[in-house]
């Protein structure tokens, strides 16, 4: 792309200077938000199947699963509408911040229902190109500065429709726009190539991680131990020695409900929240953590002590609940946050639970014990009946330490 003559300041730090001819606008003066379905194209709508995309059905790299088709009869009182050529942008955590945005192109019904969870912008087509909106929207300074404007009374944070609405962005002239919007085309296809590249050797590598966990946390470290069957079908045989017990016999599952705020009169603590335990696999005494506040009830119970694992419990994807974190340190003043159950070892090591946790035989036994259709969760009794194989303690140490050597090296 070639330099312009002439440029000027755009008065906003994250854009700095612009060409002299562009403009600087919000993106409620070129885009709708959340338009009215009551139009034309729903008045003769019945009982017709309509594409509905509920958050996992929307992918970080802009496509989306039309596959999925309900009344509209069911959709049109409880749902978020769409239509073709709309943007529709995830405002909840952890999906605004993973870049769930998606611009609607091939519809493949006249109208579309998707999770209340989105945000939905209509481009207006005599001001801005919609394409290029879409690139503008799907940029990091949009994530970057929305998670700073994140709210949540109780439970998950999102990011107010006012935040979109009033964000503010350069508009070239409608013929600029379309040549940016080609070019980055042009140049996103070939970067998203060689991101697939990247991304199957990751997926490699994490099969190889999965396939290393799975196999040692149900058969142990020798190769040459007798197995017996372990009554469960999905977790097939365990050695002979080993015992099978539900996760309530051997933990205390305890779900918080310490929600986001900061009362003076509470006790201040830090919280483990949503995204702590989502993006990592320990929490530890240098993990960066919010501040809160929780009562001398909530602080006794959920207060994060060594070895505790604390899970993801509700989401808007099946694939996101049931993320497991492990707790290397006590952390005296870090208290587990809403939307997550906190496992206590009784009568297990911690680590152990958590690598059971994260393999594919528990990953499919939490989807399959999720309810919800928009929104999946995970009731506390899914998670107490949670059957674990129960190598003797050493041993259980001993494939921990393992497995933390092998993963590492992955």
């Amino acid at each position: 792309m070639k330099r312009y003559p002439n440029y000027k300041e755009s008065g906003i730090e994250w854009i700095g200077k612009i060409p002299h001819h562009w403009e600087v606008l919000k993106t409620k003066h070129v885009g709708l938000s959340n338009p009215s379905k009551n139009n034309p194209k729903t008045t003769c709508l019945k009982d017709e199947p309509i594409v509905f995309l509920p958050m996992e059905r929307v992918h970080t790299d802009g496509t989306i699963d039309q596959e999925l088709r309900l009344p509209y009869s069911q959709l049109k009182n409880g749902y978020t509408y769409f239509e073709e050529g709309d943007i529709l942008i995830a405002k909840v955590t952890p999906c605004f911040e993973n870049g769930k945005i998606v611009h609607i192109k091939n519809l493949a019904t006249s109208v579309g229902f998707g999770s209340t969870e989105f945000i939905v912008t209509r481009p207006d087509l005599q001001r801005v190109f919609p394409p290029f909106l879409y690139y503008i929207l799907r940029s990091k300074p949009l994530r970057n500065i929305g998670k700073h404007f994140m709210t949540s009374a109780i439970g998950l944070k999102r990011v107010p429709t006012e935040f979109v609405e009033n964000f503010r962005i350069p508009i070239p002239i409608y013929q600029e726009q379309i040549q940016i919007a080609d070019f980055l085309d042009r140049k996103t296809e070939q970067i998203d190539e060689l991101i697939r590249i990247k991304e199957r050797q990751i997926e490699l590598l994490q099969e190889q991680r999965t396939a290393l966990i799975n196999q040692v946390v149900t058969r142990g470290l020798d190769p040459n131990v007798e197995m017996k069957p372990s009554g469960a079908e999905w977790i097939g045989e365990i050695p002979t020695h080993w015992e099978i017990k539900r996760l309530k016999h051997v933990a205390k599952i305890l779900p918080s409900n310490v929600d986001k705020h900061i009362y003076p009169d509470e006790i201040q603590v830090r919280l483990c929240n949503y995204t702590d335990v989502y993006y990592n696999d320990y929490v530890t005494v240098d993990t960066v953590l919010k501040k809160g506040s929780c009562k001398e009830s909530e602080f006794a119970k959920f207060v994060l002590r060594k070895g505790d694992v604390i899970i993801t419990k509700d989401s808007e994807t099946p694939d996101d609940i049931g993320v497991p974190t492990f707790v290397k340190d006590d952390l005296d003043d870090v208290v587990c946050g809403y939307h997550l159950t906190m496992i206590r070892p009784l009568a297990c090591r911690g680590e152990f639970i958590f690598r059971f946790i994260q393999s594919d035989r528990t990953r499919r036994y939490f989807e399959v014990n999720s309810n919800g259709i928009t929104r999946y969760g995970l009731g506390k009794a899914s998670i107490e009946n949670l059957l674990l194989p129960m190598p003797p303690d050493s041993e259980q140490q001993q494939i921990a330490n393992f497995l933390d050597r092998k993963t590492q090296q992955i």
